[in-house]
């Protein structure tokens, strides 16, 4: 596909507008200022640009800011309801193959270039995507104003229909209007730091409002797309996509994330899909009234009924409630089941003959049910009515999300290496990356588990060694209870070496982790790397080299059918070499392990750490899925959705539907035709001149980061120390005491640049690396560029993202908050720096992309955020101001003004870390 044919769906809607494509937001405005005239007149008329915010009381202008942010909010709402009609709009005027990002679209291309039925049904059955929800603290606003922000979208949605009378629109309108005025009465700020717990409810309220319906809705979607574009030809589909959770699980950095807090959060996950199920079938039992007096039943299904009344404990109240009509008798037996299954967790019992044991059993019903039907003559109600609830258990189970448990590698050596003294006390500890420690570890897995000695008495361990040795035991338990889809991996953040993940290994051998009574056979707990600095992706290769040459290694990839995840991070790498040289090396890292496994006969599975914002991996999913490398989506997708990401993509329900089919679509379309794209193709002179030019632009971002007074300017520039007034995360900001950069986490890296309008981690070097290019190369050297940006999708995808965050970037605005450190010197020397780079790249991207102004090509997103520019840039300053007088001795109300700022600034950038 041209790479000029592969910008989002967005953009490439926008020439089909609807005839009130902007009325959504002017009915959303006009009743957001009715409102705040009646509650607030001053507030109103400083809105209406009538009166001057330096004049107001600071309780004003907290209210002020709120109000801003609450438009920001409804904006988006619009917006997103305005692109749902685009894709209808689309669909009806071309058809639904026309619908970028749908498997219509993609089956259509696959049939357009050859591949046949079998070719596409191979891939497709293959396909394992699993977007994953974490908690990463980047998500402002609470869990209430999500639960108004969805009944406004359903409002607008309702405003579509024709057939409303002029009264009932009012209604409509009217109902708009009272759902905005409670979002005015609700406080936007998180009083409280949220816990754990929190968090678990905070994800599974985007399950229990779309996406239980919503992966159901996509297995629907890709056998009507099957059977319209290969008619006639069968397709049976697993499991291809489901859902993964780091919210209970993720200890890397929270203290907060126990044992017992994990253990909480399995059981919550569980319980939410059982008690789903339970409501489902409800639904169920209500819509199939079938009389076996109208519709003869089989022999087999009659059986499996009367087995289950009998073993129900219930059956001649079953059977009394509904004579004649044994669908509903049957479901009745199941939810008994589910109950009996729902109250043995309550007593945190295994279940037991009356209950389900795990979600096969469940799935086994649900065949009967459909297979009775189908012979029945009744397919069609099968399809409808109990295929639906099939699908849903096949994605979800008994577990909502399959569980990540994270940990960092510096806690894993730590606890081994108490281990070690215990058994070999007086002995001197080898390094972490030696080959003793090594040979030790492989000594250890080697030797069959014996009961006793240090390995079951941990009283000797310190109380964090024990901590994170217990996390072990409570993923065995979850297994032991039959619940083998509720834990996912443990993703080994920081991962430097082979023996890292080997030491992974030999905790969970000791915590019954391991297939076989003696512990050298196999581990059922996957183990993924995560690969985070510049570095680590350097060596990636001889890492999962010396991995894959472990027998153990070999042995347990058996039980997830030769795969071996492993996962990338965007925030830190980028934080390590900027924007440009992390996009670079993590496409090096995953072509050169892609081979790799090729060679070794391994499928590499790239699990995908992305945040929201542009440079900690954010953009748009096709285009960022369309720039991996050819061939390198093999063993399955995995991605990280982030705070601000989750509700953007899953709060309503049309955006979530759209949002779960364009991922899976996507990598798909990947699968089938990455390796037959001239865009994709090993270009020797396109690598040589990426490599150049990111050597030159990390050396320029590594120049700026190493300056030792830039934590100060960083702290002085931008709200980066009042940043945890905001509550929004239960895991602190720093990785431990420590105060340097090194120690700051991405994610208040990213907020705190984006906050002071630098954005400088989205952007930072690349000018430096493309100006030297062309200096050394001259003409020739620009021209290749040229030709990189029209036949390179990642190099074309680097820049537009590029792009896009130049355009929000305000030198005027970061001025001023330079301005606000208190050493005069260090602010104008890294602002100087700042400036200089900043017009040195753009004068660069103008170059190569032949535009006349930044982002041209994006007429969407330049009016996007030209709708929000004039009151974003008004917060910038007011920010300022507030950051002023609460550090000179402000009080409480200047500090909720400032953090209200804060947050009104993310909602108009529309990311924050």
């Amino acid at each position: 596909m041209p790479l000029r044919d592969l910008n989002d769906a967005e953009e490439t809607a926008a020439s089909i507008e609807s005839a009130d494509a902007l009325s959504r937001s002017e009915l959303l405005r006009a009743a957001l200022m009715e409102v705040v005239e009646r509650h607030e007149p001053d507030v109103a008329r400083a809105l209406r640009g009538e009166a001057p915010h330096r004049a107001m009381s600071t309780r004003l202008l907290a209210r002020t800011l709120q109000a801003q942010a609450i438009w920001f909010q409804l904006l988006s709402i619009a917006e997103q309801n305005r692109d749902m009609r685009r894709r209808r709009e689309v669909e009806r005027q071309r058809g639904h193959a026309e619908v970028l990002g749908t498997f219509a679209h993609v089956f259509r291309l696959a049939a357009d270039q050859g591949l046949g039925a079998a070719a596409v049904r191979d891939a497709l059955v293959q396909l394992r995507v699993r977007p994953v929800i974490t908690a990463h603290p980047t998500e402002a606003r609470r869990v209430t104003v999500l639960e108004r922000h969805r009944r406004i979208y359903l409002r607008l949605y309702d405003l579509e229909s024709p057939r409303w009378t002029l009264r009932e629109r009012e209604d409509l309108q009217r109902a708009v209007r009272d759902e905005i005025e409670l979002l005015w009465l609700t406080g936007e700020l998180k009083l409280d730091k949220p816990t754990v717990d929190q968090e678990v409810e905070w994800g599974l309220y985007f399950f229990e409002e779309t996406l239980f319906d919503a992966v159901p809705a996509l297995y629907a979607r890709i056998e009507q797309a099957w059977q319209r574009q290969f008619p006639g030809e069968p397709l049976e589909l697993p499991a291809v996509f489901a859902f993964g959770s780091w919210i209970g699980g993720d200890r890397d950095g929270n203290p907060f994330v126990t044992p017992e807090v994990t253990r909480r959060a399995l059981d919550r996950l569980r319980r939410a899909a059982l008690e789903r199920y339970q409501a489902r079938l409800g639904d169920l039992a209500r819509q199939l009234c079938v009389s076996e007096r109208v519709l003869p039943l089989g022999e087999a299904f009659r059986a499996a009924v009367a087995a289950a009344l009998a073993a129900s404990g219930r059956g001649e109240a079953l059977a009394a409630r509904n004579p004649g009509e044994p669908f509903r008798q049957f479901i009745g037996c199941m939810r008994l089941r589910l109950a009996a299954t729902l109250a043995a967790d309550e007593r945190d019992d295994p279940p037991g003959p009356d209950a389900y044991a795990g979600a096969d059993a469940l799935l086994a019903d649900l065949a009967a049910m459909q297979q009775a039907l189908a012979e029945a003559g009744a397919q069609p109600l099968a399809q409808s009515f109990v295929a639906p609830l099939e699908r849903e258990v096949r994605c979800f189970r008994f577990a909502t999300a399959r569980l990540d448990i994270r940990e960092n590698s510096q806690r894993i050596r730590a606890t081994l290496a108490e281990v070690w003294q215990c058994l070999r006390p007086g002995t001197a500890l080898p390094a972490a990356d030696s080959p003793a420690w090594k040979d030790w570890l492989l000594t250890e897995l080697a030797a069959p588990k014996r009961a006793g000695g240090a390995w079951d008495d941990l009283a000797a361990l310190s109380p964090a060694a024990r901590e994170t040795f217990e996390t072990f035991r409570v993923v065995a338990e979850a297994r032991r209870r039959g619940d083998r889809d509720a834990v996912g991996s443990l993703i080994l953040s920081m991962t430097h070496c082979a023996a890292d993940v080997l030491g992974v290994y030999l905790l969970a051998k000791h915590a019954g982790l391991f297939h076989d009574a003696t512990a050298t056979e196999r581990c059922v707990l996957p183990v993924v790397p995560l690969l985070e600095t510049l570095p680590d992706l350097r060596r990636a290769p001889a890492l999962l080299k010396e991995l894959l040459e472990v027998p153990l290694v070999q042995r347990s990839l058996r039980l997830s059918g030769g795969v071996q995840e492993v996962m990338i991070g965007y925030s830190d790498s980028n934080k390590d070499g900027g924007y440009f040289s992390a996009n670079w090396e993590l496409y090096k890292a995953q072509a050169a392990l892609t081979r790799l496994g090729e060679r070794a006969g391994v499928r590499i599975a790239f699990f995908h750490g992305r945040g929201g914002s542009v440079s900690r991996g954010g953009a748009p999913t096709g285009r960022a899925i369309a720039a991996l490398p050819a061939g390198s989506i093999r063993g399955g997708f995995r991605v990280t959705d982030q705070g601000e990401v989750v509700s953007a993509k899953y709060a309503n329900r049309g955006t979530a539907h759209y949002q779960v089919e364009l991922l899976a679509a996507s990598v798909l379309q990947h699968v089938l035709m990455s390796e037959r794209e001239a865009a994709l193709a090993p270009c020797h002179a396109f690598d040589e001149a990426m490599e150049a030019i990111s050597g030159v632009a990390c050396t320029a971002y590594r120049q700026l980061v190493e300056r030792p007074e830039l934590l100060a300017y960083l702290q002085g520039s931008s709200p980066l120390e009042e940043l945890a007034g905001l509550n929004i995360g239960s895991r602190p900001a720093r990785r431990g005491a420590a105060r340097s950069l090194a120690d700051l986490r991405a994610i208040p890296w990213v907020f705190a640049w984006t906050q002071n309008r630098h954005l400088l981690p989205g952007w930072y070097g690349l000018g430096s690396g493309l100006e030297a290019f062309v200096q050394v190369r001259k003409a020739r050297g620009l021209a290749l560029l040229q030709r990189m940006f029209e036949e390179c999708r990642l190099f074309r995808t680097v820049i537009d993202e590029v792009e896009k965050t130049l355009l929000a970037v305000d030198l005027d605005i970061a001025r001023a908050f330079a301005g606000l450190v208190p050493d005069r010197a260090v602010g104008d020397s890294v602002f100087a720096a700042v400036e200089a780079e900043y017009r040195r790249t753009c004068a660069m991207v103008l170059e190569v992309t032949d535009a006349g102004e930044i982002a041209e090509r994006f007429p969407q997103h330049r009016r996007r955020l030209a709708r929000r520019l004039q009151t974003m840039n008004q917060v910038s300053r007011e920010q300022v101001q507030l950051l002023q007088r609460l550090r000179a001795g402000g009080d409480d109300e200047v500090r909720t003004a400032l953090l209200l700022s804060i947050g009104c600034a993310a909602a108009g950038l529309g990311a924050t870390g």
